[in-house]
Formats: C-alpha cells, structure tokens, sequence
C-alpha cells in the first residue's frame, strides 16, 4: 500500500510560526529562537542574492546634484536593473553600468563634468557604512531628476510573520532554512 508521511505537509502562504514548526519536526529537533531566525534570514539571503524576482522590484526618484559624482542607493537596495536621469520636461537618459575602474579611468578628475553617462557601484555611503552608493561619470554637470529601477531586499519573515517568499515560494523557504539547519541538527 501506499505510506503517508507522518510529518505535517505545508502549504502556501506559510507563515514564521508555520516555518519554525516545519524545520522542528523535519529536522526531528528543537532549535532556539536565534537559531531558527538564523536559519531563516540566511535562506532569504541566499534566494535574493540568486533570484532577481521581478515582484521584488521597486523604484524611486530623486535628484543628482551639480558636481556631486556620487549618489546614494535605497536602505533595502539589493541590485540595479536601471538607473535613469532626466531633465525636467526632458527625455530619460539611461546611464550605462559599468565597473568603477572605468569610470575613473574614463572621468580621472571630478572636476570634468557633463551628463552623466555612466554608473558604478562605488561602495558605502558616507551617511551610512552598511549602505551602498553609486558613483557617476561624469561628474554632473547640473542638476537632475533621476529614476532607479532596483531589486530589494523585503522585510523578513522573521519579523514580519509573513512574507512575499512565505506566501508564493514557501517550499522554497523551507528548503532554505532546512538547508541551514540541518548542518547544525547533527552537530
């Protein structure tokens, strides 16, 4: 005859408690609270450093300033998919990614300006540390209104109790999270 699974089976829109419930009883062990945060911010981690999942983008606008060559990404900024500069009744510009040796190479002084013609990601923000920035060349030469089109990292499941990926990748998320829990149910 046919045998059942005696674990419980999860279905869609999976929730934090559903998740750490699931991890117990497949792993067959009790894990701390940090433990099974752990476990789930990594597997989140890992599918949105792989995945770039189109509901997973935003975009915002903002302004580059006149000789100011660096621009600040998102708090939640995962990766670009564009970035744009246009001028006020003007048509969009799509600025070119490239590696920030380029740029520098290409635009050595920050004292050249014009349109800005290229991006990179350059490194933290001088506001914040734990936060990326992207460096322009070249170095504007005017105000302008710009657009990023970009993949973010949502709000985790941990602290939210659901989740976008709880709720449409839920087997996903627990693979994830069974992956990084199992290395430590053995140890």
């Amino acid at each position: 005859g046919v045998q059942t699974c005696a674990l419980p089976i999860y279905t869609d829109n999976m929730t934090y408690a559903e998740l750490c419930a699931a991890i117990a009883d497949y792993t067959q062990n009790t894990f701390t609270a940090t433990e099974l945060s752990t476990f789930t911010k990594q597997a989140e981690q890992r599918i949105y450093n792989t995945v770039q999942l189109a509901n997973l983008r935003k975009n915002v606008t903002g302004a580059i300033t006149a000789n100011n060559k660096y621009l600040s990404a998102p708090d939640d900024f995962l990766s670009v998919y564009s970035l744009a500069i246009f001028p006020t009744g003007g048509d969009y510009v799509y600025l070119l990614d490239k590696d920030v040796n380029f740029i520098r190479e290409v635009y050595p002084s920050a004292s050249g300006t014009g349109t800005p013609k290229y991006y990179a990601i350059f490194g933290p923000q001088s506001a914040n540390v734990t936060e990326l920035s992207f460096i322009l060349g070249p170095t504007p030469d005017a105000t302008y209104n710009a657009e990023l089109h970009y993949y973010y990292y949502p709000e985790s499941i941990v602290t939210a109790g659901t989740s976008w990926l709880g709720d449409n990748f839920d087997s996903s998320l627990l693979y994830g999270a069974l992956v990084e829990a199992i290395g430590r149910a053995h140890v």
